[in-house]
């Protein structure tokens, strides 16, 4: 659990507020238009809503929290979005592993008055954005996610574990520290641990992918990174596709227009010229 080299003896309840939010996107190539309904087909069903309550259950038992209640829904024609209200504290594993498979919370009871007063700011939630674009080849894949937590729990914990469950050519992340803790003299708190950069806490494997920048403003305990893929495979990027049916010719023009599309999604911006 993050914290403090030495616990806080607070008054109260620990009510700051940590969230971690990120896009995850990935890239493809789908060559016709049956490709681009096939690949879109593909994602739906890849990280539909109960692969996705599958993974934020996970989360949840991660960074030890109690779940509460789940909401899920599909989406016609595509994406799909999970939230689970969430508490500080795990349930008991067989009463954990009941509510996933439902999708719901049964005769469950919050016994805590505290806890019970900060729903509002504990969830995980995620939603899903297949798309392609109707006169091009690269169809992209984003995934929103928020894990928002008050008390000890972090949601730093589950960090590399959400990463680990996408295909991630670009992630954008951030991590905020909201409102503040009061300890029994009466000083006020507004971070309980000792942060600096969120590619701290992501797996240095992980990291050795990606070119990673940060945008931090520490008076305010807000923290920024962007990463972005560092090589294309590009067997890894072809839906319905097999490499050695491309010249050397098309596979540069395939991998230059992926790195194009990611640069753009990393950088937040058009920057090269697009037909209207």
């Amino acid at each position: 659990m993050l914290g403090l080299k030495k616990n806080l003896t607070l008054f109260g309840f620990n009510n700051l507020t940590k969230s971690l939010s990120f896009n995850i996107y990935d890239v493809c190539y789908a060559e016709t238009d049956k490709d681009k309904s096939e690949y879109i087909e593909y994602i739906d069903e890849q990280y539909n809503s109960e692969r996705l309550t599958e993974i934020l259950c996970k989360v949840a038992d991660i960074i030890g929290a109690h779940i509460l209640n789940i909401s899920k829904q599909d989406y016609d024609p595509q994406g799909a979005s999970v939230n689970l209200l969430i508490a500080e504290g795990p349930l008991h594993p067989d009463e954990i592993d009941e509510t996933c498979n439902q999708g719901k919370l049964n005769g469950l009871l919050v016994h805590s008055e505290t806890v019970h007063a900060h729903l509002d700011k504990s969830h995980i939630t995620v939603h899903t954005y297949p798309e392609y674009h109707p006169d091009h080849a690269i169809s992209t894949f984003r995934a929103d996610i928020d894990v928002s937590t008050c008390g000890e729990i972090s949601p730093l914990n589950a960090l590399n574990f959400l990463i680990d469950s996408f295909d991630s050519d670009i992630i954008t992340i951030d991590y905020r520290v909201r409102g503040f803790t009061r300890d029994v003299c009466g000083k006020k708190h507004f971070i309980d641990h000792d942060f600096k950069s969120i590619q701290d806490y992501i797996d240095e494997n992980t990291l050795k992918k990606y070119d990673a920048v940060d945008i931090n403003v520490y008076q305010t305990n807000t923290f920024h990174t962007k990463m972005m893929i560092k090589d294309i495979e590009l067997q890894n990027y072809l839906f319905n596709l097999d490499i050695d049916e491309l010249s050397p010719a098309k596979r540069n023009e395939i991998i230059e227009n992926l790195r194009k599309e990611m640069v753009e999604i990393f950088s937040g911006m058009n920057i090269y010229e697009h037909s209207t």
